[in-house]
């Protein structure tokens, strides 16, 4: 065992140093199964002070390191490219009382969404961003790329929900921001730059977030619609009637058909549609009525079940959300997370499929995403060989419509050559001379976010 090894073992103990290569494989591979590599060591600090502890040493030595939370993020950046340390943010886990006068919360950034909301809730308050990955999406790391999930229509993404931090700069500087004032007018806003900023400027320790109020009356609809134009035109009216709108999500046949057979569920309609938009409503009392009488007046829908019980909801949004976990089971997918302009989305919708066949012939391409604000999923199964080719043929089309190359899942290292179809070279400029100033040495998350 190296000298380095030696001093990170004593920092986090004999049990929280993984080198025994069975014992880092876990850590080593993502989510979607496309991104792997090797670590040094997996390292597991418990704190911030030995979060702290533990960069000082790898920067003293030299030795770059690679930054993880949940490890569910979609585009290779929690994962190593080779001989990084690893460091693992999964024991930072303490979950401070719920402030009920702020209306926020601090908390450990390996605190799961899930076991955030299970502690807020009691208290009437709940947290503005939820996700599929909730049970194993890590805090710190949806704040460290700006998760947003299925309520950016009601309450934004995670930056929105941010009003302090605590982070472990690359050279092993703690600071500290968690007081959470409402107005703080002193100057660059250090919370909002690391944001977003995927690991590559500090390690994120802790996160004081504002709550939103706990809604318990909900009502759910999936409705049928004649395509994405129409979908739009249900969009229109759901945020000119619905006070109480809280998510409006889209899919296509291609993936109800493989959500139905992976998740054995019935046929929601008596007919294919070429789309579905699912739209839930959330208030104090119970918005059935509201949604119901827009669906009622609205030309576009051709067909809708609602469901304001628990039970029915669940199977409502079933159809949604389990599209990632049934693209997965059925292939390893290239999976593109992109942003367009509601104007554009008609139009690029219906290029994709011609797009990565192609370059990918006999490719399937399946499509959902977050209606509110023209962000689509773009996942590609069977692409093989041509993954790269997929990714430059789809991102170029998104670039074309004025579009985001990363809505929310971040660019790791999957679309960091992509970065300038999103972002000036002026930008790009600028973004890194922040990297230099915070990180002179390159050490924290190399290769991610910003091209080599």
């Amino acid at each position: 065992m190296s000298d380095l090894e030696e001093e990170l073992r004593a920092i986090v103990g004999p049990a929280h140093l993984l080198v025994d290569p069975d014992l880092r494989d876990a850590y080593e591979t993502d989510w979607t199964r496309r991104f792997t590599g090797t670590a040094r060591c997996v390292v597991r600090p418990a704190d911030t002070a030995e979060v702290a502890a533990v960069v000082r040493a790898c920067a003293t030595a030299g030795v770059p390191m690679v930054v993880q939370g949940g490890n569910t993020g979609l585009v290779g950046g929690a994962v190593p490219a080779g001989g990084e340390v690893l460091v693992s943010l999964s024991r930072l886990t303490a979950l401070e009382p719920v402030d009920e006068i702020e209306g926020q919360v601090t908390v450990g950034a390996g605190v799961t969404l899930e076991k955030l909301q299970s502690h807020a809730r009691p208290a009437g308050l709940d947290v503005g961003v939820d996700l599929a990955a909730r049970s194993s999406a890590t805090i710190g790391g949806m704040v460290a790329t700006n998760a947003g999930g299925i309520r950016v229509l009601r309450y934004g993404s995670m930056r929105d929900q941010l009003t302090g931090l605590e982070a472990v700069l690359p050279d092993g500087t703690v600071i500290t921001r968690l007081a959470g004032l409402a107005k703080d007018n002193t100057g660059y806003d250090l919370t909002q730059l690391l944001a977003g900023s995927e690991g590559t400027l500090a390690i994120i320790t802790r996160v004081r977030l504002r709550l939103v109020p706990l809604l318990p009356a909900r009502a759910v609809a999936l409705v049928a619609v004649d395509g994405t134009d129409a979908a739009l035109t249900l969009l229109a009216a759901a945020r000119g009637r619905l006070s109480t709108l809280a998510a409006a999500e889209i899919c296509y046949p291609e993936g109800m058909e493989l959500v139905r057979s992976y998740g054995r569920l019935p046929a929601p309609f008596d007919a294919d549609y070429p789309a579905y938009v699912l739209l839930e409503c959330a208030g104090h009392t119970d918005p059935t009525d509201e949604l119901l009488d827009m669906l009622g007046e609205c030309a576009a829908v051709e067909d809708a079940t609602v469901a304001s019980d628990a039970a029915g909801r669940a199977r409502l949004w079933a159809y949604r959300e389990t599209h990632t976990e049934a693209i997965n089971t059925a292939g390893v997918p290239t999976k593109l997370d992109v942003c367009v302009p509601l104007r554009e989305l008609s139009g690029l919708v219906a290029v994709l499929s011609e797009t990565v066949e192609a370059v990918a012939p006999g490719a399937r391409t399946i499509l959902f995403g977050h209606l509110g604000e023209g962000n689509l999923h773009v996942n590609v199964l069977g692409a093989g060989e041509h993954a790269e080719q997929v990714t430059d043929a789809v991102l170029r089309q998104v670039a074309q419509r004025h579009g985001s190359i990363s809505s929310e899942h971040g660019v790791g290292r999957a679309k960091a050559e992509w970065l300038s179809l999103s972002r000036s070279p002026e930008e790009i400029d600028v973004l890194r001379r922040i990297k230099s100033a915070l990180d002179p040495s390159g050490v924290l998350n190399p290769g991610v976010l910003l091209p080599n």
